[in-house]
């Protein structure tokens, strides 16, 4: 059984050697890629995840119908529209003008 437990020690002294190695030939991987391509490299926290990428999709989106629902509006109607968030989820609203009180 000491054989057994000297066998193992030797074993990971080895696996750890072999990770360092793989370590260090990654990082000079690496360095060398974003020294002959700087800006191809780009950063894990600088990447849009999935969800940014649907959220500019749906943004892109809901700005297309308000262009389209403010084009429309402003053919079909004699008011004047403008776009702007709504919490009711109105694409446009209208603009009512101000009038003066006749005393």
């Amino acid at each position: 059984m000491a054989a057994n437990a000297a066998g193992s020690g030797f074993q990971n002294k080895t696996r750890v050697s072999i990770l360092s190695e793989l370590d260090k030939e990654k990082r000079r991987l690496i360095q060398s890629q974003s020294a002959s391509c700087p800006g191809t490299s780009i950063p894990l926290s600088n990447r849009p995840s999935a969800r940014e990428g649907r959220d500019s999709a749906e943004q892109q989106h809901i700005a297309a119908q308000q262009k389209a629902a403010l084009q429309h509006a402003h053919v079909h109607s004699s008011g004047f529209f403008i776009t702007q968030d709504s919490s009711f989820g109105n694409l446009i609203l209208p603009v009512l003008p101000r009038l003066e009180p006749d005393f």
